[in-house]
């Protein structure tokens, strides 16, 4: 099954890079997980967000 996830991410010839990303509830005070597919080269932008 995790074989079938990871080939998929890797369609054709783009090279995609899943970022998981603990974000802080302001109203809870909890951590939830966000995820996202994107190129490799995203993937700092979008974690200094």
């Amino acid at each position: 099954m995790a074989k079938k996830s990871v080939a998929a991410l890797q369609t054709g010839s783009k090279r995609l890079t899943k970022a998981i990303k603990m974000v802080k509830s302001p109203k809870t005070g909890a951590y939830t997980f966000v995820e996202a597919i994107m190129a490799p080269e995203e993937v700092n932008d979008y974690l200094k967000k």
